[in-house]
């Protein structure tokens, strides 16, 4: 996505990783079979809840309110995770996509707690 304005977040390389994760479950979710939209949703939202709260975070000044904000974020990557194991299981899309969201998840949230980490030393509360 190449936009003339840049906002703050997405000089990151964790935006860049969740963008990518987001633009991952996408077809993910578009292919489920009846009866599965509710996993489906859970998976979506969460995607989305990183992207934001990535996103919120970067935007804040001080280091504990960063920090709050990589927190949640990491938080619904984990959960991304939690609802791609459930696609695996019940066998709801390929192998291959399911591993790549999966692993973008898992580096997500590994660039997400170095983030918080980060933002509490700055403030002194880490």
């Amino acid at each position: 996505m190449d936009h003339p304005l840049t906002f703050t977040p997405e000089r990151l390389d964790a935006f860049v990783v969740v963008r990518d994760l987001v633009a991952a479950i996408a077809p993910l979710v578009r292919r489920l079979p009846r009866g599965e939209a509710a996993i489906g949703d859970q998976l979506r939202r969460a995607g989305d809840s990183v992207l934001l709260n990535t996103c919120e975070g970067a935007g804040r000044r001080a280091g504990a309110d960063k920090a709050h904000y990589f927190d949640m974020a990491r938080g619904s990557a984990t959960e991304c995770g939690g609802a791609l194991t459930i696609f695996a299981a019940r066998q709801l899309a390929p192998t291959d996509a399911i591993a790549t969201a999966r692993s973008l998840a898992h580096r997500a949230a590994c660039l997400l707690t170095a983030l918080a980490r980060s933002a509490r030393k700055r403030s002194g509360t880490g």
